[in-house]
């Protein structure tokens, strides 16, 4: 576990700290109470207090993702969320980037390599996404946790918080994140992959969207500012499938008659990247 990470994680248990010890081949985190969470060969700490929610997505699907960011088509979003957080991150010492709902960590990754002084923390229910996520930046690490739980983290331990396409815990959220730092929301704009939306019959951004997410953190946060960050995209129905299945359509609509449709789309197909991102401040 890399130190400055294991600094500030916390038992989800009793929220004490967490230390690196073994039990027979295993290493683990245990706390000064006795509670003991092993780290998996892959890499990543299991810091689940109890059962996982759900089992989060496959290893066919990571591996599927992992392909896609990897091509760079969402590297819009990348940059767009290094350059916003570099001037929250310069006024820590030494500044801790999580990432609940991380994934493979892409997205974190892309702002640690901005960042040549901060950690990361990619927190996910996923093992397949967090095996990836472990290796995802040698400043970073990975657990597996609930993020509509408690947070395994110190108060105040974060500098920077990472949302990207994620439900938010605004409570947890708070209470983790630095007076100073910052939480950078990514949702999709009102003509986000407009193309596919009308041709593929799914389903459309919620005209709403903004207003929701601002009722979601509107009780601790303050939206300092926000824009909108866009790009042109030219896929393969291969990539259409699998950004597909990245959203939330990927539950709404009968895989037969979805291929069926994919087929018809000439190809590369043309698709529009457009995503709103938020930076909000601590209240």
């Amino acid at each position: 576990m890399f130190p400055p990470v294991l600094a500030r994680l916390r038992c989800p248990v009793c929220a004490e700290p967490l230390a690196e010890a073994t039990a027979g081949t295993t290493r683990v985190l245990r706390c000064p109470r006795g509670h003991s969470f092993d780290t998996a060969r892959q890499g990543y700490v299991n810091l689940l207090a109890g059962r996982a929610p759900h089992s989060g997505d496959s290893a066919e699907m990571v591996a599927a993702r992992a392909d896609f960011l990897a091509a760079g088509h969402y590297d819009t979003v990348a940059a767009a969320l290094a350059a916003a957080a570099a001037p929250v991150a310069a006024g820590h010492p030494y500044p801790l980037v999580v990432e609940p709902g991380a994934g493979t960590g892409h997205y974190l990754a892309a702002v640690l390599a901005a960042l040549p002084d901060a950690a990361g923390l990619a927190l996910d229910v996923s093992k397949p996404a967090l095996r990836r996520a472990a290796r995802a930046h040698p400043r970073a690490a990975a657990a597996l946790a609930d993020t509509w739980q408690r947070l395994p983290l110190a108060d105040r331990s974060v500098a920077v918080l990472l949302n990207v396409f994620a439900p938010r815990n605004g409570p947890e959220f708070h209470r983790v994140l630095d007076p100073a730092g910052a939480l950078l929301v990514v949702t999709p704009a009102a003509d986000h992959l407009a193309e596919l939306v009308d041709a593929l019959d799914l389903l459309r951004v919620d005209p709403a969207k903004a207003d929701r997410v601002a009722g979601s953190l509107g009780a601790h946060f303050v939206e300092e500012s926000a824009g909108e960050h866009r790009a042109r995209l030219a896929l393969t129905r291969a990539e259409v499938t699998t950004l597909v299945g990245m959203g939330p359509s990927a539950w709404h609509t009968d895989p037969r008659r979805l291929a069926a449709r994919i087929a018809a789309l000439p190809e590369p197909a043309p698709v529009t990247l457009a995503v709103r991102l938020g930076t909000h401040r601590p209240r």
